[in-house]
């Protein structure tokens, strides 16, 4: 079984095909879905998923950096009184910093970071951290706040070997790979060689970031199995190591129960 832990699967870019796209999932071994939020607005699509899919599609609760404006604290409000009421969430995210397009509200995003961190401490959920351009700036923010009640993953890792060993300093904190590492020049394979695979998991972030044969096309969960055999050329391992210990790491971070 393979667990991509981090798919947009309720975005509008599946609303033609999407009960297609899980089976497609499923049909290659690719068994849980988790979905993280962005915003308000994409909070019931997620839902609705996790209610038709109760056993495939797992969601999160958590304001995108991209989402942060100046109205953060009350969208905050908001979504921590959901977490409050419903019981399903099995993490806090995507949250995080984002300065790659805008760093208007760069202030406001290590606001809101420092908020829902504080809210997975206090409800025993991991966080999933997204970061571009801001690795500097998000350690300033979890550096002080980490401990052992803190875990969770980096997501979409491309980051540089001097910040990877930062994370696995943490202590409980996994590293997320999608197709980034199926991508010719992105230098990822160097770093995620030298890396041991129980800190690893795999990802899509579908529909972003398609892996390499596929890349230019909308990504779906099904090519999670491309990102796993990419890991096993680097690592020079068989295919089913990465799956089962991938698999492993997942269900460790994120709490799964399986059925």
């Amino acid at each position: 079984m393979l667990i991509d832990t981090h798919t947009h699967l309720y975005l509008e870019q599946f609303d033609e095909d999407r009960s297609q796209v899980i089976q497609n999932a499923i049909n290659t071994g690719v068994e849980k879905l988790l979905l993280p939020n962005i915003d308000l607005a994409s909070i019931d699509g997620m839902n609705t998923l996790v209610k038709e899919y109760p056993n495939t599609c797992y969601a999160m609760m958590g304001l995108h950096p991209c989402s942060v404006d100046a109205d953060y604290k009350s969208v905050l409000n908001e979504m921590k009184s959901m977490l409050d009421t419903q019981n399903h969430y099995i993490a806090i995210g995507e949250i995080g910093m984002d300065l790659y397009w805008d760093k208007t509200f760069v202030n406001e995003q290590a606001d809101a970071l420092k908020i829902q961190i504080e809210w997975a401490k206090e409800m025993n959920l991991p966080i999933v951290i997204h970061v571009r351009d801001a690795f500097d700036e998000i350690f300033e923010v979890i550096d002080p706040l980490n401990d052992e009640n803190l875990t969770g993953v980096f997501h979409c890792f491309t980051g540089n070997s001097e910040q990877a060993n930062h994370i696995l300093n943490y202590g409980n904190f996994k590293l997320g790979l999608g197709g980034v590492l199926t991508f010719k020049n992105s230098g990822l394979d160097k770093i995620i060689s030298t890396i041991d695979l129980k800190h690893l998991i795999l990802e899509t972030d579908s529909p972003y970031l398609t892996p390499t044969p596929h890349r230019g096309k909308r990504n779906e969960s099904q090519y999670v199995n491309l990102v796993a055999q990419k890991l096993a050329e680097i690592k020079d391992v068989e295919l089913s190591t990465i799956k089962n210990i991938t698999t492993q790491n997942a269900i460790e971070v994120f709490k799964l129960k399986l059925d």
